[in-house]
């Protein structure tokens, strides 16, 4: 079903940089400064010329075998290859420096042959350039400097080149020989080779690379000074203050504990569960608290509307679970900064964001990413006060106006869908007394897109949403009432908007059983549109509690979700005659939502069954992806922000 260039198997990074690689080692994309801009690599391929051969990629050859992991407790790639024909084993180590932005790997070759091997390694590098913003390729100080107007990538080690071919490369790599007369040329793609001398039998020899990257603070007459800073590395030490770093982190973020009892199946979670601590910071922009859902798989959009963006709603829900491994200042980055920053004037936010705040490409909104954030913002109160016991309500007064601004957008969409004009005019006439600012905004009396971006209409997961941001508004003014932290005259506001707000819940949850209900089965439909049956439906009570889990509506639903939707290894498609990207497997979203219902409701063996499918699609390095197949041989989008926080969902729904 999918084609293999769309995977990204495992990640490695710092604060700025985030890449990603194939299961056979191979670096696949290369981001900075951000975990969605800029990518630099059209591909970086590796490879080793033994005694008279052609060359051998390192990440595919017929006789390679491969085995990789992740040194324990830390972002170290390792991946194994072992070359059958030479008797060759390859040890590469990937990872990056932790005070510097640069890439480091580092390669271990041991001979297990009786004969004597003679050594070539080459580099076939190949940068992103467009025909307004050309690379050219040039060979400075024994290093290869890719460059463009507004970017540079370095390939240097701390060995001398044996010979280099900046321009028509393609044409000569495979034989393993490369030569170039020029020192430069107008080529996005160049080669490099290293004399790595003779291994003999038993010997051991290592070799260390480093990429060095920037964007737009580029001067390539400067790229020396950076060179020569680079072959000063100590790869070794540089490798011992990452494997420290990582294993710090996770320690610091390890809140919720979890001690092997000597089964596989704990032992399983314990894996994803450091593995998602370890991933989710790589997603993360250090100066916004923007979140990428994870690192793009899908550049051409061939099969999607592309992954690598900050969507608020994933967000909330990311740093919603986050939350609990104490991630809090990242937290307050994120509705402090990003979410002010994006919010429209109108008080909504559009589909989607680069990390840095900046719109991305959209099509359309979604009314529930306005209401997750209100709903979000009291959550991390909540969260705050019973992991910590602080009552962080200068969070709130610091955000509030932004978290108003958005209910009044929320209240003009639940008043026109009433088609009560009367006190929409009211809500419309508040908001531009309140704000200085004529509201010529409509967008609230369209119809919004799903949270799957895909059906317009009037939506279940929407209206649920749009009343839990009620609620939290409704307890928000109440602490602040209770916490003094209001004047008298606030408080008569106060106290009417709470009133106001609690006759919103009312008719929402009259609306949806008057309009979103199947009569005939008596269960929840998703939208006043198709009334397919569809995961989201269970948002309603999982985690907006429009409804309890024991109203007959929702086991009904949940009965009829179960008959439609549940697949025979337990996991959950997304809704009914789903066709993305083929539609047949079931989702990590779809399955831990189920779970953390059953949870709710005390069914521990159909929550088992749920956390059993979620642990069986992950991969052999703790990584979850959107979708797997029934049988466990495919998956879809590995590394998904919201998968890995839909399974903390359960984790810490169960404790």
């Amino acid at each position: 079903m999918l084609n293999k260039k769309y995977y990204n198997d495992a990640f490695i990074g710092n604060k700025n940089i985030t890449a990603s690689f194939s299961k056979y080692g191979e670096l696949l994309r290369l981001y900075y400064p951000k975990p969605d801009y800029r990518q630099f690599l059209d591909y970086f391929h590796t490879g080793i010329k033994v005694n008279d051969s052609d060359l051998i990629y390192l990440h595919y050859d017929v006789n390679n075998t491969y085995k990789q992991y992740y040194t324990e407790n830390t972002n170290i790639l390792n991946t194994q290859i072992e070359n059958s024909y030479f008797k060759l084993r390859i040890k590469q180590i990937d990872f990056v420096l932790i005070d510097q932005d640069v890439v480091a790997k580092k390669y271990i070759f041991i001979n297990d042959n009786d004969k004597d091997l003679n050594l070539n390694f080459l580099v076939h590098s190949s940068v992103i350039s467009t025909q307004n913003n050309m690379s050219s390729g040039m060979i400075l100080d024994n290093s290869l400097v890719q460059y463009s107007h507004n970017s540079i990538f370095i390939i240097t080690s701390n060995q001398d080149l044996l010979s280099h071919q900046v321009n028509n490369s393609n044409q000569s790599i495979n034989s393993g020989v490369i030569y170039d007369k020029d020192y430069v040329g107008m080529s996005h793609d160049s080669s490099i080779s290293y004399d790595l001398g003779t291994l003999k039998p038993g010997q051991t020899k290592e070799f260390n690379l480093y990429l060095y990257m920037n964007y737009e603070n580029v001067d390539v007459s400067k790229a020396e000074e950076v060179i020569n800073s680079l072959k000063k590395i100590d790869c070794n030490e540089a490798l011992f203050e990452a494997e420290d770093y990582w294993k710090d982190f996770l320690k610091s973020h390890d809140t919720l504990k979890i001690e092997l009892d000597g089964t596989e199946r704990t032992s399983r979670i314990i894996d994803i569960y450091k593995r998602t601590i370890l991933f989710l910071p790589l997603l993360l922009e250090e100066s916004t608290g923007g979140v990428a859902a994870t690192l793009e798989v899908d550049e051409k959009t061939d099969t999607c509307g592309r992954y690598s963006y900050c969507w608020p709603r994933d967000a909330v829900f990311i740093y919603n679970y986050m939350d609990h491994l104490d991630f809090e200042d990242e937290i307050e980055l994120f509705y402090g900064k990003f979410l002010k920053e994006t919010q429209t004037k109108s008080g909504l936010w559009e589909q989607r964001y680069y990390t840095d705040g900046k719109l991305a490409p959209c099509w359309g909104y979604q009314v529930d990413e306005t209401a997750l954030v209100v709903w979000g913002a009291w959550q991390h109160y909540k969260n705050e006060e019973k992991r910590t016991g602080k009552r962080i309500a200068k969070f709130i007064q610091d955000n509030l106006d932004m978290l108003e601004k958005a209910t009044k957008f929320l209240e003009k969409y639940i008043c026109y869908l009433l088609q009560d004009n009367d006190l929409l005019d009211t809500v419309i006439k508040e908001f531009e007394t309140k704000y200085d600012f004529k509201d010529v905004d409509e967008r609230y009396k369209h119809k919004s897109y799903d949270l799957w971006e895909e059906n317009e209409g009037v939506h279940l997961f929407s209206l649920s949403a749009i009343y839990a941001a009620f609620e939290s508004m409704i307890q928000i003014y109440k602490m602040l009432i209770r916490e003094n932290k209001v004047y008298s005259s606030k408080k008569q506001e106060y106290d009417e908007l709470i009133q106001r707000y609690v006759e919103y819940k009312k008719r929402i949850k009259q609306y949806i059983l008057e309009n979103l209900v199947d009569k005939q089965r008596q269960v929840l439909v998703r939208n006043d549109n198709d009334r397919k049956c569809d995961i989201s439906i269970i948002g309603a009570c999982v985690p907006f509690k429009v409804f309890e889990p024991t109203d007959d509506i929702m086991k009904n639903t949940v009965d009829y979700i179960n008959y439609t939707l549940r697949t025979f290894s337990s996991g959950y498609l997304r809704y009914q005659d789903d066709h993305y990207v083929g539609g047949e497997y079931p989702w990590i979203i779809s399955t831990c939502w189920m779970g953390m219902y059953y949870n709710m409701i005390g069914d521990k063996k159909r929550y088992e069954e749920c956390l059993k499918f979620v642990i069986n699609s992950e991969t052999n390095l703790g990584l979850l992806p959107e979708q797997c197949s029934n049988d466990f041989s495919e998956r879809w989008v590995i590394g998904l922000a919201w998968s890995h926080v839909m399974f903390l969902g359960m984790l810490i729904d169960s404790n």
